[in-house]
C-alpha cells in the first residue's frame, strides 16, 4: 500500500516497468499547466496559472463573456456568427 500522502490525486501514477520485469507504480507531483482555448487550442492570454498565491476569480482569469474558456479570435468568431443567425 503506498503512503498516505500519496493516495490523494493531486500525485500523479505512472506505471513503470522495471528491469526485472515487474510493473511498479511511480507518484509524481502534477504540475500547473498553461490554460489553452476549447475550440482552437492556442495558449490563453491573462489566466493565470500560480496556485501558490490567492487570486480573487477576477484576477484568476478575463471578465468577459468565454474568459478562460475561448480566446479572443474564436469568441469574436462566435459573436459575429450569433448576430449573423449562424449556429
Amino acid at each position: 500500500m503506498p503512503k498516505p500522502q500519496f493516495r490523494s490525486r493531486s500525485y500523479r501514477r505512472i506505471h513503470v516497468k522495471t528491469p526485472s520485469g515487474k510493473s511498479k507504480i511511480h507518484f509524481e507531483k502534477k504540475k500547473n499547466k498553461i490554460a489553452h482555448c476549447s475550440k482552437c487550442g492556442n495558449p490563453l492570454n491573462g489566466v493565470k496559472i500560480n496556485k501558490v498565491y490567492l487570486f480573487s476569480l477576477s484576477e484568476k482569469r478575463p471578465e468577459r463573456p468565454f474568459g478562460g474558456y475561448l480566446c479572443h479570435k474564436c469568441l469574436e468568431d462566435l459573436i459575429k456568427m450569433s448576430v449573423r443567425g449562424i449556429s
